[in-house]
């Protein structure tokens, strides 16, 4: 069944409005959505697409005329591929397919100004943004009207409870800048006010509803963060162990907004191509080091809500994890999986993880390496590492972020430096515990590395085959 339209409306005083409303519609949309731009001539239709354009592409000087002559605009500077069109000139439909436009094009953001003339060619899943002028009001002010059809229509109503937050934090007006989001369906923006920036995070509920494990979907199974709760927990408890996490200004966890401190973009990585730093890899494995020999809670408070329990890193959620090498990467390389193979497969598996974690917990932060690290060089000591990314975080084996910070899938990290960074992590464990033992460590080191490699063998093909993000195969030599 197609949903009733949704709508809201916005008062814009100027341009800086317009942009501010179109840069928090783009933290919402993505490759496929077709966003129309209707209203009178003058009525700033172009300007809102161009403000959406440069703010994707994060370039204000970006070049972006009005497409009326030309009928089509493409643009490849942003996350995605964006096709500004001006229908204006269109007196038959048909046109369309002269230019590109019928079918529109897959995996591409779409600006369409002058929707009217090809109303019928229109999706039904798309949003309208109707400008119209501010009787009586200044030159550059707008009322804007967004609604919603189809599939679009909880979009708009996410950008309403997105408006609604940023007004009552306080950050309504602050200057929108794009940041690069990750593998999840979460996005960000850095928002500058006159006291400093601040980062947002839109992190929607992460609704998966294919039950493929024991009755459980896979974010269940492998203890993936479902809604903003989890990182709101870790956060804290982080911070309260005496380690770099963002302090939290403001959050709606019903909606899963939130406004944190920013740590800034200069990571543990320097050069072209990127190398990592050696001093700010040691810093990080000393941080390791310092917070697996705490003992750690397995409940942390959460404000108005009942405590947070940290999920136990358990073999079933490992080898499901695993699986995925089976189901996306063995058929991109020509593999039939049989029901034998499978078979086998997990029987190995499950032999390997049942002794590997069979050796005390702690909290494993599952993506400790350099995109997630942030260096903190007006900081002391541990304090240098910032750590934003911590939401899945699980009670598993020490060694697990250990090869994730070492093993590192996205930069190449040589062997002398790996064996460095191991090397110094048993010696700060060793040096504070007289039982800690090597020989278990190293096993335990090895297995996690099979199994994380395995995993992101086919977290990778599945980027790439089913949500359109073919970059991240560059990294499937580095894993192999």
């Amino acid at each position: 069944m197609t949903s009733q339209p949704s709508a809201i409306t916005v008062t814009l005083a100027n341009e800086i409005a317009t942009a501010q409303l179109m840069a928090d519609l783009a933290l919402l949309v993505g490759p496929g959505d077709v966003i129309t731009l209707s209203g009178d001539l003058g009525a700033g239709k172009t300007a809102a697409a161009r403000a959406m354009i440069r703010y994707l592409a994060s370039d204000d000087a970006l070049e972006v005329p009005s497409p009326t002559f030309t009928l089509a605009q493409s643009y490849e500077s942003g996350p995605f591929p964006i096709l500004h069109a001006d229908l204006y000139r269109i007196n038959d439909p048909r046109e369309l397919e002269e230019i590109g436009l019928s079918p529109l094009p897959d995996a591409t953001l779409m600006l369409i100004e002058w929707p009217e003339r090809a109303a019928n060619l229109m999706p039904a899943d798309r949003i309208d943004v109707a400008l119209h002028h501010v009787a009586d009001g200044e030159a550059d002010a707008r009322h804007a009207i967004i609604t919603g059809f189809g599939k679009a229509t909880g979009k708009v109503e996410r950008l309403g409870q997105l408006r609604r937050f940023l007004d009552d934090s306080g950050y309504l007006d602050a200057e929108r800048r794009r940041m690069a989001g990750d593998a999840s369906t979460r996005s960000y923006a850095r928002l500058q006010r006159r006291d400093g920036p601040a980062i947002l995070m839109n992190s929607p509920a992460r609704l998966d509803q294919a039950l493929i494990y024991n009755g459980k979907s896979y974010l269940a199974a492998v203890h993936l963060a479902e809604d903003i709760v989890p990182f709101v927990a870790i956060a804290e408890g982080l911070r309260q162990h005496g380690f770099s996490a963002p302090a939290i200004f403001h959050a709606d966890l019903d909606a899963g907004f939130l406004i944190s401190e920013d740590f800034g973009s200069e990571g543990v990585l320097e050069g072209s191509p990127p190398e990592p730093v050696v001093e700010r890899y040691e810093a990080a494995t000393d941080v390791l080091v310092h917070l697996h020999r705490q003992q750690l809670p397995e409940r942390l408070p959460v404000a108005g809500r009942a405590d947070y329990i940290i999920p136990a890193f358990d073999v079933d959620a490992m080898l499901i994890e695993v699986s995925l090498l089976l189901d996306w990467y063995l058929p991109d390389r020509g593999v039939a999986v049989t029901s034998a193979i499978r078979d086998d497969f997990n029987a190995m598996w499950r032999d390997l993880l049942t002794e590997a974690l069979d050796v005390p917990k702690t909290w494993v932060i599952r993506d400790y390496h350099s995109p997630n690290l942030i260096w903190l060089a007006q900081r002391q000591g541990l304090s240098r590492i910032g750590i934003i990314d911590f939401q899945d975080t699980v009670l598993g084996p020490c060694a697990y972020d250990v090869v994730s910070l070492a093993q590192d899938a996205r930069v190449d990290v040589s062997e002398r430096l790996e064996l460095a960074l191991v090397t110094r992590y048993v010696e700060g464990r060793r040096s504070a515990e007289a039982g800690f033992n090597v020989a278990e460590f190293a096993a335990l080191y090895a297995a996690m590395s099979a199994q994380r490699n395995t995993r992101l063998l086919g977290v990778f093909a599945r980027l790439n085959r089913r949500d359109g993000k073919p970059h991240y195969l560059r990294h499937q030599p580095r894993i192999w």
